[in-house]
């Protein structure tokens, strides 16, 4: 190697975080600049909270750009000269003209088996789909959303246990794991990129607050998938007493079919269940407005009360 390769390092969340770690590290590699998303308001306080990405690389004494837009810095970029862009979870489209400064490209990190689940919410909705494996794409990046030729793919088996919070880890150190010799083997030419077909393609867009409700009307099996594909963002929740109660685990769908309406709230051989349009759910963890998270035995024996309401 007679020269590192400069790069430019683009993405927002704690998800970018060990691939950029992996970069620094690397001597092949020269990370130049980290560009994310401007700092936003968090928290009840709603004080001003830099991007995880930023965070690591003023750690690193790296320079950070924050553009509202990026399309706004595309001279800037141009100015810096890299060899290369990274690209994992920026939650923003990248323009043409911008992927097409470095001599190498942009590279990007997707969790998904690409095609399959383009978009900003891949990995809930490989759960919410019953799928029994996702993975992860590392593609070169045109003009499109997610629509670049593939340079390599790893498949990974879902559990039944796994949420979207436990694949957003392992995902992120796997795609950490797989950058760098993919990188360096498609710089070398050992890589041939190759096009995805888009007959086989889905969206997958960004979930919102709302998004998070829990529709009772629904089989059990689908509603225990969407608790563990919500978990821990947008949170799987629910209207109750007037407020807000968090659904945070469940156990698998039970056959009981009472006749009751959705959402109705019982008790099963001791356990705190709920009635779903077809079958019905123990509830193993919920949290209720301004209260610490509780399991189902402790939710019976405050508010026995409620038994036989409906969650709507």
């Amino acid at each position: 190697m007679d020269k590192k390769i400069k790069t430019i390092f683009i993405g927002t969340p704690d998800f970018s975080v060990p691939t950029l770690a992996t970069l620094v590290k690397d001597e092949y590699f020269e990370i130049i600049t980290a560009i994310t998303q401007p700092d936003k308001k968090a928290g009840r306080k709603q004080e001003l909270c830099a991007p995880p990405v930023k965070q690591y690389a003023q750690e690193q004494d790296i320079p950070v750009l924050q553009p509202e837009k990026i399309k706004d810095i595309s001279n800037q970029i141009r100015q810096l000269s890299p060899d290369l862009i990274i690209v994992i979870a920026y939650a923003q489209i990248i323009p043409k003209g911008i992927l097409e400064i470095p001599q190498y490209g942009a590279i990007n990190v997707h969790a998904s088996l690409l095609p399959k689940y383009r978009g900003a919410s891949c990995i809930q909705a490989a759960i919410l789909h019953g799928d029994e494996q996702t993975g992860i794409t590392i593609m070169k990046m045109d003009e499109g959303l997610d629509t670049g030729p593939i340079l390599t793919q790893k498949i990974i088996n879902i559990d039944n246990s796994d949420t979207a919070e436990s694949l957003f880890v392992e995902l992120a150190e796997l795609g950490a794991k797989m950058l760098t010799p993919t990188i360096k083997d498609y710089i070398n030419g050992a890589i041939m990129p190759l096009p995805q077909d888009n007959n086989k393609s889905s969206y997958a867009g960004i979930l919102k607050k709302k998004d998070g409700r829990i529709d009772w009307s629904k089989p059990a099996s689908e509603i225990e998938r969407f608790v563990r594909a919500m978990h821990s963002w947008p949170g799987a929740f629910s209207q109750f007493n007037g407020g807000t109660i968090k659904i945070i685990k469940t156990g698998k769908a039970d056959f009981l079919n009472k006749d009751l309406l959705p959402g109705t709230l019982f008790t099963n051989n001791g356990n705190l269940m709920v009635k779903c349009g077809q079958d019905s759910l123990a509830i193993e963890n919920l949290q209720l407005p301004g209260k610490k998270i509780m399991n189902g035995q402790e939710f019976l024996n405050g508010y026995s009360k409620f038994l036989l309401h409906t969650l709507n």
